[in-house]
Order: C-alpha cells, then sequence, then structure tokens
C-alpha cells in the first residue's frame, strides 16, 4: 500500500504529487525593466540643475502658497456640496413623471455639459455686467419695490462657486441617476406595499443602496474639481493655489519650480481625497463583497463533508449578499 503523505492542511491524499511550481521570467523582467527606468527618472530628477529643488524647498512652505492651498480646499468643498444637492436633485426630475420636471432636468443637464467650464466661468465673472441690478418688484413694469448691485451680491468667489458648482451637477446628476436605476425596482415596490411614501422610499430605502454605485465615480469627480479650480482665475478670482504659484513664479522669473510646488500640493490632497473615497467605499458596500466564510480549524464539518475533505471553505468566497434595511 502506498505511503500516506501528511501536509500542512491536515489532509491524508494517497499518493499525492508534490509539484513544483512553474517559474515564470516575464514577470522577473518586466519588474527589472521598470525598476531600472525608475531609478533613471529619479535619478535625472534629482540631478538636474534646472528643477532647482532649493527654490522648490523654499516656497513648497509659503504663506501665500498655503493660503492658496486653502482657498483651493474652500472652493472644492462648497461646490462639490452644492453640486451633490442638485444632482441628487436633478435625478430625482429626470426620473419623474411630470414632464416638465423632466423637460427642466434634460435641459439644464444638456446646456453645462454641452459648454466648456472655462467659458462658464467667464460668464459668471460678467455677471454684474449683464445684470447690473438684481432687485423685487411685479414683472414686464418699471415698479421696483427693492435692489441691490449684484457686484455686491456676486463676487468673485461666489462666482467662482457657483459656475464650477453648476457645471458639475450637471455630471454628477448623471452618475446619481445611474445609481438610482441600479437599485432593484422590487425594493421600492416592496416599500410601497408596506404604505411608505416616495420620499421616504427614496431617503430610506432607494439612495443608501445607490451610494454603493455613486461614491467612486463621485470620488473621481471632487478629485477632478479640486484640480479644475485652477481655471478660476477666468472669473476672475486670483487666490487660489495655482494662482498663488503663478504670481510668484511670475516675480522670481522662475516658473519650473514653482510648478513643481504646486504639482506637490495637488497630488498630497488628491492621495488624501483617494484614502477617503477608498474608506466611504468600503463603508457603502457592506454587504455587497465577497467575503471569506469559516474559521481554519475551528468549525466543524459541513453538510455532506466527511473526514476526508476539508473541514471548513476558507479558501471559498460566498456570492454577494445585500443587507436588508429596515424602514
Amino acid at each position: 500500500m502506498a505511503a500516506k503523505n501528511t501536509e500542512s492542511d491536515g489532509l491524508n491524499i494517497p499518493n499525492r504529487i508534490n509539484a513544483l511550481p512553474v517559474r515564470r521570467i516575464g514577470p522577473v523582467v518586466a519588474g527589472v525593466i521598470v525598476a531600472l527606468l525608475a531609478a533613471m527618472l529619479v535619478y535625472g530628477m534629482v540631478t538636474n540643475e534646472r528643477f532647482e529643488w532649493d527654490v522648490v524647498w523654499k516656497y513648497l512652505f509659503n504663506e501665500n502658497v498655503l493660503a492658496g492651498i486653502g482657498w483651493t480646499l474652500w472652493i472644492t468643498v462648497l461646490s462639490m456640496v452644492i453640486a451633490t444637492v442638485l444632482a441628487v436633485i436633478l435625478a430625482i426630475m429626470r426620473k419623474s413623471i411630470n414632464p416638465v420636471l423632466r423637460g427642466v432636468s434634460w435641459f439644464f443637464i444638456w446646456f453645462f455639459r454641452g459648454t466648456p467650464v472655462y467659458t462658464q466661468l467667464v460668464f459668471w465673472g460678467l455677471f454684474s455686467v449683464l445684470v447690473p441690478k438684481l432687485g423685487l418688484g411685479i414683472p414686464f413694469t418699471s415698479i421696483e419695490f427693492w435692489s441691490i448691485d449684484s457686484q455686491n451680491v456676486v463676487t468673485a468667489f461666489r462666482a467662482a462657486v457657483i459656475g464650477l458648482a453648476l457645471n458639475e451637477a450637471a455630471y454628477l446628476s448623471e452618475i446619481v441617476r445611474a445609481g438610482l436605476e441600479a437599485v432593484d425596482p422590487g425594493q421600492a415596490e416592496a416599500a410601497e406595499a408596506l404604505g411608505m411614501r416616495r420620499s421616504l422610499i427614496m431617503r430610506r430605502i432607494i439612495l443608501p443602496q445607490a451610494m454603493r454605485i455613486i461614491i467612486p465615480p463621485t470620488g473621481n469627480e471632487t478629485i477632478g474639481m479640486l484640480k479644475t479650480t485652477s481655471l478660476v482665475l477666468a472669473v476672475p478670482f486670483t487666490l487660489d493655489l495655482q494662482f498663488a504659484t503663478n504670481a510668484i513664479a511670475n516675480r522670481i522669473y522662475k516658473p519650473i519650480p514653482l510648478l513643481i510646488v504646486a504639482c506637490f500640493w495637488y497630488l498630497l490632497i488628491t492621495s488624501v481625497l483617494m484614502v477617503i473615497q477608498s474608506r466611504l467605499e468600503k463603508y457603502f458596500g457592506k454587504g455587497f463583497e465577497a467575503r471569506p466564510i469559516g474559521t481554519k480549524g475551528k468549525q466543524t464539518p459541513l453538510p455532506g463533508k466527511t473526514d476526508g475533505e476539508p473541514k471548513d471553505d476558507v479558501h471559498k468566497t460566498n456570492q454577494a449578499t445585500m443587507v436588508g434595511l429596515n424602514a
């Protein structure tokens, strides 16, 4: 009788073959080539005097640069908050049974997606020229109860936020609509059978499940918004990070080091946003992702298992499951 081999997994398999892994030369060669190219790139950047790393370090924490970072983050946050609220409203309007609401939503998305964001920012910068006064009165008459100069209301900062938010809302609304349509219609039907209102169904049933699909592209749009703030010069708004570094570069006639400073801060903020996006994806993806089941050596044999088979399924993953939401 052939001897039985006892392996670390606790299985006794007669005439077990101890196969050697296949040697794969391709990944090793590719890894060496990539490492060599990366080393050459880093060496070239460090030793190239034209990058002027001493100037980069000198202005990396300049007060104007740090202030520009603050304004950039503030514009990004405000624009994304306003855009998200508008996107949800527009997406719900697109799914409305009212043709007027659907038409308004479609026109908004069509207009702001069809024109460049730079052009839109220029128009918002010229808002006080196009509309000198904002007032309240009787339409189509000269009777006016209250008015104010529009330049006192729509400042450069507010124009930048409004322009970016409206443009972003058009893109986010399509993302939100795709997330809403990905939820099984049976969820809403079951909630209606329980007597829930449409607004409550949307808030408690549909949106929480749609967030799993909405979050990843929304994170990408947030990162894109961070970089799009460099266009607010069109308003003109002159306190953001890009303008701050450009102003210093124009003063000392050294554009390359200041471009590196801007790139460093944009990359750092983007990295933080990517981490936050990853955490949000894991949070809203609870119950949907595949996960290992069982505990090695601590689980009784599953139904149908014999003593000669694995006592657990730790290497297997169950299918995606969904955690039920209570109304």
